[in-house]
């Protein structure tokens, strides 16, 4: 047959994320670099929500290198970078390399970025940032990033932001640590905006849609061919769909019963294309009783068109010939599609 489908069986059913050298004292930038994910889990600390992790990529924003570590090591005052651009703003590292005591740094290196030129922001202005700060391990050839997985929120009142300890000055300052090589370390940041979506998409499923029974009449049933029919497109919700059956039976089913189909086909214009609920009655309608052969399905089904969900028995063979039954009249039978849940899908304000 065409297409691809899923059976039900004999009417069973299928439900279907600070380089440091001791020559002379020289401080080194480098800008930019290429945005990059975490993609290594390696070494891992908690500690009060801020989530320290092992990676190979360098940070995307900025990196500042101290050459000469002893010659400020024990310094009080921060040491501020120039500006540098990020996501369409201006920043500075400023860095603290005994700790600001301010923020509970006391031992440690305190590090953080600070938004700069924004007089020319608009009244109100906030800019909402996703900040990682780095420290290199170049033993490793690896940066530790630090993060509180919170986004930080810079405006006019508030326009840095960063960790007060960031790495303890005994790990730092352990050579076997490896985050001082030859009197070098390196520091850096990551800045990455945080944009509220203004869209959202919403499924909705949708009980005993409009115009959601299809009949289909196939009449000259003792002339059909092995081969799998299809009736009519139809709409329901936002998609077409269609039966098909082989009336020399499917699968399991053959040849001893009839199977009966039921398949999602494309969309209707202005659509949002997505995999659609739908769950059926399928029928195969008694002409002279209301005794019909009836079977449920539901399931997602895919984008793509023609993949078709039902049962590769719906009566025998045997029970629909025989005329006395009331499935098969005057050479006729008649499928019955009733959709009674379909999901709907559409963009909508977040």
């Amino acid at each position: 047959m065409d297409g691809q489908k899923w059976s039900l069986g004999f009417i069973s059913l299928a439900f279907l994320f600070i380089t440091c050298s001791s020559a002379e004292f020289l401080i080194q930038q480098v800008i930019g670099g290429r945005e990059t994910e975490i993609n290594s889990s390696y070494s891992l600390e908690a500690n009060l929500g801020v989530t320290r992790v092992l990676r190979d990529e360098r940070p995307s924003s900025k990196i500042v290198t101290i050459a000469g570590y002893s010659v400020i090591k024990g310094r009080g005052e921060p040491y501020e970078s120039s500006v540098f651009e990020a996501v369409g703003y201006k920043w500075r590292l400023v860095l603290y390399v005994t700790g600001n005591p301010n923020d509970g740094g006391n031992g440690y290196i305190s590090l953080y970025v600070r938004m700069e030129e924004t007089e020319s922001l608009p009244y109100g202005w906030e800019v909402n940032v996703d900040l990682k700060l780095f420290v290199h391990n170049p033993k490793q050839h690896k940066y530790l990033g630090v993060t509180d997985g919170t986004v930080k929120r810079f405006d006019s009142a508030k326009k840095e932001w960063g960790f007060g300890q960031l790495i303890a000055l005994s790990t730092l300052e352990n050579t076997n640590e490896g985050y001082i090589v030859q009197d070098t370390c390196s520091f850096g940041a990551e800045i990455l905006i945080v944009k509220p979506a203004e869209l959202q998409e919403k499924v909705t499923f949708i009980s005993n849609p409009p115009n959601n029974v299809f009949t289909w009449k196939i009449l000259r049933f003792s002339t059909l061919e092995d081969k799998f029919y299809y009736s009519d497109d139809f709409l329901v919700g936002d998609r077409y769909w269609r039966l098909g059956f082989n009336p020399k039976g499917d699968g399991g089913g053959r040849p001893h019963a009839l199977p009966i189909f039921l398949y999602a086909q494309g969309f209707k214009p202005n659509a949002v294309a997505t995999n659609t609920w739908g769950a059926v009655n399928l029928r195969l309608k008694n002409q002279r009783t209301s005794n019909h052969r009836q079977i449920y399905s539901a399931a997602w089904y895919p984008i793509r068109s023609g993949y078709g969900v039902g049962v590769n028995n719906i009566i025998l063979l045997a029970d629909l010939k025989d005329t006395s039954k009331g499935y098969l009249v005057n050479d006729a039978i008649v499928f019955e599609a009733e959709m009674v849940k379909v999901s709907v899908t559409n963009i909508v304000p977040a």
